[in-house]
């Protein structure tokens, strides 16, 4: 079994790039405020998710795994 994912994105900082939706169409939606939603907050661990985090130019994306909490992304430095 895969590892699971808790995915979040800060509204706050969220400035609607849309660049989350370009990398993970099925990972993330825009809202009528062009604010980015993960469309499952809990998911499988995915390549495309990692990457619309990586690529969000504000890091408004976090991921951390469900069981633990540990940080996926940012990585805890």
């Amino acid at each position: 079994m895969g590892d699971r994912w808790q995915v979040e994105v800060d509204r706050g900082v969220c400035i609607g790039s849309g660049m989350c939706v370009n990398h993970a169409p099925a990972g993330f939606t825009l809202d009528s405020a062009r604010q980015s939603h993960p469309r499952e907050p809990e998911t499988d661990a995915n390549e495309p998710l990692l990457t619309a985090a990586e690529g969000c130019p504000v890091e408004a994306i976090t991921i951390t795994l469900l069981t633990t909490g540990e940080a996926v992304f940012p990585p805890e430095e």
